[in-house]
């Protein structure tokens, strides 16, 4: 029998047994604080980046940052537009954070959330088309179904070519994204195309009375609340349950798991499901609350979005709410810094590359800064 070395290496989130019998609370507090402290410091690193490439555009940085905040927090009008931007940000966000828990790196979000939503619509334009005047509960559920199975398919691809085949989840969940723009593209162009989209190409519309409402009197859909409650989910699923601990046990030790006898390849494909049927909902929620059909204005970027919104998160589900929401600001400021100081619309895109590239750096920081260490004796 093949003799196997264990490593000692402890799954996220989890301790050691030879830690945690005399792990003290101040220890404990430590490693929360540098969770904490580590990408705040990031983020703030990046604007002043930000605010240097702003001042090669002779354009004062402080101006733009004012102008952010304003178009981001500044009223109820411009808080509503952020939290239309935070929905899908929140939902596509899980589709890197829940398979980061078990060691996999999948960035194929906006691949995932594009086909969910032309699935979305392939099955709402049936619903329709089945019954005259479908109860609208009735199209939204099946669309969210849709957006579900379509987009959990797709991630759970990428996990069983990395399981079964030993294909990198990084470059094949990449890749998989150009196919489903490809897909879309394709499908309204041909199947799917309503006559009538003539300067651009849509699927047949969702009906009115079939779309997603607004929360009351305000114009946030309730998209918003789906992002809520699958983010909340998924922080319970992962770190207070079962499956959730054999999740993390995977991604700190996958020989170690294997020894214990926990099911890896099940676990991967269940993973992968659950987060690509996250981003799928996050394509859902596009079509029947904001374009009413499928059209390349799925491919929003907002999938790709998400990916730096789940590393600034650090993977935590609960963390990706208030992340969420604050590059859902940062993204509906783009139009002001156009108009305010006549910077393309694009210059938003520099500052998220920014804040990802800062946040990459700052992973290799961790553990290594005194004052977060766990003092000995």
């Amino acid at each position: 029998m093949e003799e196997v070395e264990v490593t000692q290496t402890a799954p996220a989130g989890v301790l050691p047994a030879k830690q945690t019998a005399g792990f003290s609370f101040f220890a404990n507090w430590r490693s929360t604080l540098e969770v904490i402290v580590m990408p705040v410091a990031a983020v703030i690193v990046a604007l002043i980046l930000f605010g240097i490439f702003c001042l090669l555009q002779k354009v004062n940085p402080i101006g733009v940052y004012q102008a952010i905040y304003k178009a981001a927090f500044g009223s109820w009008y411009s808080f509503q537009n952020t939290l239309i931007r935070a929905a899908p940000l929140m939902l596509a966000a899980l589709c890197t954070a829940l398979p980061a828990r078990m060691g996999l790196i999948v960035i194929g979000n906006e691949g995932a959330l594009v086909i969910g939503g032309v699935g979305a619509t392939a099955v709402g334009l049936a619903v329709q088309a089945m019954q005259q005047n479908p109860a609208p509960m009735l199209v939204l559920a099946s669309m969210a179904l849709a957006g579900m199975f379509f987009g959990g398919l797709w991630i759970m691809a990428v996990g069983a070519l990395r399981y079964f085949r030993g294909v990198n989840e990084t470059i094949c969940s990449l890749l998989m994204n150009y196919i489903a723009i490809a897909i879309l593209n394709h499908l309204v162009n041909g199947p799917m195309k309503d006559p009538s989209s003539l300067n651009k190409p849509s699927s047949f519309p969702i009906s009115d009375d079939n779309m997603m409402q607004c929360i009351g009197s305000s114009s946030v859909h309730w998209g918003l609340v789906y992002g809520i409650v699958a983010c909340v989910i998924a922080w319970i699923l992962i770190e207070h349950t079962t499956f959730g601990f054999k999740v993390r046990t995977i991604g700190g030790n996958i020989r170690a798991a294997r020894i214990a006898g926990i099911s890896v390849g099940k676990l991967t494909l269940i993973t992968c499901f659950l987060a690509g049927a996250s981003a799928g909902v996050a394509g859902m929620v596009e079509v029947a609350a904001v374009h009413g059909r499928a059209n390349e204005s799925l491919n929003a970027f907002y999938g790709y979005s998400s990916i730096l919104v789940a590393f600034v998160a650090r993977q935590n589900a609960l963390a990706t709410i208030f992340v969420a929401t604050l590059f859902g600001g940062i993204l509906a400021s783009g139009g002001i810094l156009q108009r305010s100081f006549h910077l393309p619309d694009a210059t938003i895109m520099v500052f998220q590359g920014l804040v990802f590239l800062v946040i990459l750096f700052s992973d290799s920081l961790y553990g290594k800064i005194g004052i977060f260490r766990e003092r000995k004796g």
